[in-house]
């Protein structure tokens, strides 16, 4: 039992340190060897837990659309907010995570999207359920927020959670590219308006967001 518990514990330190390393030089540019060094694991013990490579990106995406996933049932479940405050709370948590550059907090949809989708067909799937799973809890989030009254839109939810899910991952690229927030806090208003269009605090972002360039 304790042999097994071990096995678990090696195989999650492996996952974590491959999932910060491929989310800061991608997928074909991290090697087998960095990660098993940060995870201090020895070298020749890879395969006893893993088949491939493409087998441990596949389960790195896994795990990140799991982890995301959780996050947001956490955030839309919050009995002390209405669907309006759930929603904006939402798009707020991304764009502070991105500026704030913690190691496992990058967008992997992102990063790994354009790079993967040609080279390995099981991570493309990953990203494909992952993407949808994401979509459709942004989509009964605005159900909810529909049905307690806190926003009134004519366009159906899931439309508006793709439309809404595809301009945020748009501006996540930019500020890859860029390094310029400004991308994420129109994107951030310009949500705000759509879901709330005579809010008067259209400039404001309440939580303090730490710049990680250091501007």
């Amino acid at each position: 039992m304790q042999h097994t518990a071990h096995n678990r514990d090696t195989k999650q330190d492996i996952l974590y340190a491959a999932r910060v390393i491929i989310g800061r030089t991608g997928f074909a540019s991290a090697g087998l060897n960095e990660i098993l060094a940060a995870a201090d694991v020895p070298k020749g013990s890879f395969y006893h837990y893993f088949k491939s490579k493409d087998a441990l990106g596949v389960e790195v995406l896994e795990e990140y659309f799991r982890s995301y996933a959780d996050l947001i049932d956490d955030i839309f479940s919050r009995p002390d907010l209405n669907g309006y405050d759930r929603l904006m709370l939402y798009w707020k948590r991304w764009m502070s995570s991105q500026r704030v550059g913690e190691k496992t907090s990058k967008c992997l949809t992102v990063k790994l999207g354009a790079e993967v989708s040609d080279m390995s067909e099981p991570m493309r799937r990953v990203l494909i359920e992952g993407t949808d799973n994401i979509i459709s809890k942004i989509a009964g989030a605005i159900e909810c927020a529909i049905l307690d009254g806190s926003i009134s839109i004519s366009e159906k939810p899931k439309k508006t959670a793709k439309m809404f899910y595809e301009m945020w991952l748009g501006a996540t690229l930019l500020f890859k590219i860029t390094h310029n927030d400004d991308v994420l806090i129109d994107t951030y208003l310009t949500t705000q308006r759509f879901f709330d269009p005579n809010t008067i605090k259209s400039a404001e972002i309440e939580e303090p967001l730490i710049d990680a360039f250091g501007r």
